[in-house]
């Protein structure tokens, strides 16, 4: 029988994770394979070259290019710090000098004789990458970073903003279909990655962020308070540089959608846990879906558990619609017809049978829907 593919997320209370935490360029791991390390840990460091500044010493000066060498007053590789001359010419009877200063503290990393250019270098940045989730680390890849493993409850967004944080899970609702309301809110959740149900406005995102919370788990968001929150509309590139004060991460999408039944279990059971989150998003080649990773306790053993493999769509299987008139609608797929059926737009396409939760039994192209792996 001929297989449609399906694109799927993951939402289980169980999940053996590998997560590579690798330096944007080479310098040096700090932890070895078989460390314990937790969210908050280092892996791996390095230091960042910095800036470039160029200065055209022979104007400055009025000497040609080839003079400014003996004009310089520091060598190539040598630190020099903010306002030290950096360069000096004197009148013929020395009554006039004419200097030039540097404009920051770093180095001397070029000095032309046929542009007359100066080239200074900020000081390094330096730059650490952390573990982001407790675990153990499984693998290391020298000069460039690891692989940290652990078992972990895991859901998977549709959309997210913000960057990586750390946090306990508290959850204000109590229905996934329960709006997150703005007195909902308060000191108690600093720190805290708060869990709401159908959709949060802006109103209740603004206080999330005045009372300091680390991030907000959701249905849905409404398209307009994003675009207001962000100052600008969401394109194509890839999410989660946003820093807006906290990180938010959609379970089913835009709008006022009911959160999962399943995802909201989970979140309530793993309350008062530890959780690592990130809102990065990418809907185009190469899809990266926003992560909530609740860690759990195990058994070093545990970790050879060989990585889940992709299944196809079955009876029984979980789905989310993601196309009008049902969109974010959560199924179970009760039928998986072989014939090629005409829809609307006079296609022939194949389709599913499948029941939401009110019970009642609906057809619908394959193509508009996304399996939930378990």
């Amino acid at each position: 029988m001929a297989q449609a593919y399906t694109p799927g997320l993951t939402i289980t209370k169980s999940i053996i994770l590998r997560k590579d935490r690798i330096l944007p360029l080479k310098g040096d791991v700090v932890v070895k394979v078989g460390d314990k390390v937790t969210a908050e840990d280092n892996v791996a460091k390095t230091d960042l070259p910095g800036d470039v500044i160029a200065i055209n010493i022979g104007n400055k000066l009025g000497v040609p290019p080839s003079d400014v060498l003996s004009k310089m007053r520091k060598k190539e590789g040598e630190k020099i710090k903010k306002n030290e001359t950096l360069a000096m010419n004197k009148s013929v009877f020395g009554l006039f000098k004419n200097i030039v200063k540097s404009p920051i503290t770093g180095s001397i990393e070029n000095i032309s004789s046929i542009t007359g250019q100066v080239l200074l270098r900020e000081p390094p940045v330096p730059i650490t990458v952390k573990a982001f989730i407790d675990g153990v680390v499984s693998k290391v890849y020298e000069n460039e970073g690891v692989v940290v493993e652990n078992k972990s409850a895991y859901i998977q967004g549709i959309f997210g903003i913000g960057g990586e944080i750390t946090g306990e899970i508290k959850v204000l609702v109590d229905a996934p279909d329960s709006e997150l309301m703005p007195e909902q809110i308060d000191n108690s959740c600093k720190d805290k990655i708060i869990v709401g149900g159908t959709i949060v406005r802006l109103p209740a995102i603004k206080k999330a962020i005045q009372v300091n919370a680390k991030g907000i788990i959701i249905g849905g968001i409404d398209d307009q308070d994003l675009k207001d929150m962000l100052g600008y509309d969401i394109g194509v590139a890839i999410t989660g540089h946003e820093e807006i004060g906290l990180t938010i991460v959609l379970t089913e999408g835009f709008g006022p959608i009911k959160m999962a039944a399943k995802t909201f279990e989970i979140l309530k059971e793993f309350e008062g846990y530890k959780v690592s989150m990130h809102g990065k998003t990418q809907i185009r080649a190469g899809v990266m879906r926003p992560e909530i990773i609740i860690p759990i306790p195990f058994k070093k053993e545990e970790l050879k558990a060989k990585k889940k493999e992709i299944s196809g769509l079955k009876i029984g299987s979980i789905i989310r619609i993601v196309r009008e008139p049902h969109f974010g609608e959560i199924c179970t797929v009760t039928g998986l017809p072989e014939e090629l059926v005409v829809v609307e737009s006079e296609t022939k396409v194949r389709v599913l049978k499948a029941k939401m939760e009110d019970g009642i039994e609906i057809t619908v192209p394959r193509a508009n829907v996304e399996a939930i792996e378990d």
